[in-house]
């Protein structure tokens, strides 16, 4: 299978079934494998002394805390429902991120097959268990975390049923935007060295060359926030892509994807026909009787390279030429 592409909806509704709708229609047209909102219950994921981080303070409302930002962006079941039908109508995977047991539980029953997992929960005991029980795939994003604290959830998930093929790290970097220099891409190798899973890259940058370097340094997943305007209200618009942003890092990675090709050294199909044209072979230099020896007075390499390679001169050399040759004629036959 080739790079799976989720388009990250998130919140980017803002908490309309319109918006939502118009989202998927995005990630279709852009070519993405899967488009996935976030589902949750807001009394269940934040308490009332929850912060928001500093990025949200930037993109919402200031007077609105954390726990009625998450009520404002919350969406009712019915809602999923419609929504995976529509995504699914679309031709894309559809997920949802859950963020509380309930919500993991209502999206197992809605019939998801692949379980995506935030940062914020790669510590969360409660959360791992209840989706490693239900068997299914889980990506699992790893920002803010140590290689001691991935380890620590795999643990979780394999004790509980899920199978190591069944799991994908994503290394990420939990600010929004993230900054170049934080990223720390080559991470992401690291985490499949160490335990032997696919991995691939979860990305808050602005632009899209982060994530296709990812895919350069073999990256099976990519998630990527988008949205319909950065200008909208809320707090990931702004660290996402507008659709025909979205649009050209797909048809980027696909094309990274297919210059990756197998790591087998050999001649490509479609540069075949260039040999003869592009290398060389042996020819006279100058007129050559017959019975002179060969030398760098008397050879040269010219193309085509339909002729004697001239990387057999150190077998040739010295030998005795069998016929006369013309200056500009290939060498054909010697001692």
């Amino acid at each position: 299978m080739g790079v799976f592409i989720i388009a990250e909806a998130g919140v980017n509704h803002n908490g309309s079934l319109e918006l939502a709708f118009k989202l998927i229609d995005v990630a279709a047209r852009a070519g993405a494998d899967a488009v996935k909102f976030q589902t949750f219950k807001a009394d269940k994921v934040a308490s009332s002394f929850a912060e928001k981080s500093e990025y949200q303070r930037h993109t919402t409302d200031p007077g609105q805390s954390h726990l009625d930002m998450l009520r404002y962006l919350e969406l009712s079941s019915e809602a999923y429902v419609r929504l995976k039908t529509y995504a699914e109508d679309k031709g894309l995977v559809f997920m949802s991120t859950p963020f509380d047991i309930e919500s993991a539980r209502f999206l197992r029953d809605l019939g998801m097959e692949i379980f995506k997992i935030s940062s914020g929960d790669i510590t969360n005991y409660f959360l791992l268990k209840e989706i490693a029980s239900y068997r299914k795939k889980v990506i699992l994003s790893t920002g803010m975390s140590t290689l001691g604290e991935v380890e620590s959830a795999l643990e979780v998930f394999l004790s509980w049923g899920l199978r190591r093929e069944d799991i994908r790290l994503l290394h990420c970097t939990t600010e929004y935007p993230s900054p170049y220099e934080c990223v720390n891409l080559l991470a992401m190798q690291t985490m499949r060295r160490a335990f032997d899973v696919e991995v691939g890259y979860s990305d808050h940058t602005m632009g899209i060359e982060i994530a296709i370097a990812a895919v350069a340094l073999g990256a099976q997943v990519i998630e990527k926030h988008f949205t319909l305007d950065k200008s909208l209200p809320g707090p990931d618009h702004r660290a996402s892509l507008e659709p025909d942003e979205l649009e050209q890092m797909v048809k980027a990675i696909r094309n990274v994807e297919d210059a990756l090709g197998d790591g087998v050294k050999r001649p490509a199909e479609c540069e075949l026909k260039n040999i003869n044209v592009a290398r060389r072979s042996l020819f006279a230099a100058r007129d050559i009787s017959k019975g002179e020896p060969f030398s760098t007075e008397n050879i040269i390499a010219l193309r085509p390279g339909t002729g004697l390679s001239p990387m057999l001169w150190p077998k040739i050399e010295g030998k005795r030429a069998l016929k006369d040759y013309k200056r500009g004629q290939p060498i054909e036959f010697f001692s």
